[in-house]
């Protein structure tokens, strides 16, 4: 019990965990910084502290494999620490006028299906059915957080990179595009499995 117990404290405090907790941590100060829009250097630090995490994100799961510390906790915080992340910023581009009209749905498109992908994951994992990323899942994530990293940007980009606005809005779209088409794979597969039982 004593040796479970230590093993368990270790995993907690693993190097991919504490990234995972770097990650979840990154939330409040990147949104704390895109709450000043007008000022550029607030732009280029909150870019700066949400390039950071979301290199993170691949890290902690390649470390993970790579040093066999994979966990419960850090397979718990993974998705959550990318939810909060992707979810945060987009709800303060949105309040900081970055994201206005018709871009703010590709924004509540990618959102929803964040909501319905956890609860679907939730859902098999009760029937102990792995639900694999996919290839064009993988696209997506790379859309998503090109797109976000060019909007966080926003005006202090267009001064080194004229269109920077134009690129990312661009990308959420394609990110958007992706997550229709990922969600729809997700659904499937649980209502299959729904149907099943």
């Amino acid at each position: 019990m004593a040796m479970s117990s230590m093993r368990s404290t270790g995993a907690a405090w693993s190097l991919p965990n504490l990234l995972t907790y770097g990650r979840v941590a990154a939330v409040p100060v990147v949104v704390a910084l895109l709450f000043w829009p007008d000022e550029d250097w607030m732009r280029w630090a909150a870019l700066a502290v949400f390039s950071v995490a979301a290199i993170t994100d691949f890290f902690d799961g390649y470390l993970a494999r790579m040093w066999e510390q994979q966990s419960s906790l850090g397979r718990m915080l993974d998705p959550i620490a990318d939810k909060l992340l992707v979810g945060a910023v987009l709800f303060v581009l949105a309040a900081n006028r970055t994201l206005t009209g018709w871009h703010i749905w590709a924004g509540i498109v990618i959102l929803c299906r964040e909501i319905l992908v956890s609860g679907l994951r939730e859902y098999l994992a009760e029937l102990r059915v792995p639900v694999p990323v996919s290839t064009v899942a993988k696209w997506k994530t790379t859309a998503q957080i090109m797109a976000l990293g060019f909007l966080i940007a926003g005006p202090a980009g267009e001064a080194v990179l004229p269109g920077t606005i134009t690129i990312g809005l661009g990308l959420l779209w394609i990110a958007a595009i992706l997550t229709l088409y990922t969600g729809w794979d997700y659904m499937t597969a649980g209502l299959r499995h729904a149907t099943d039982e």
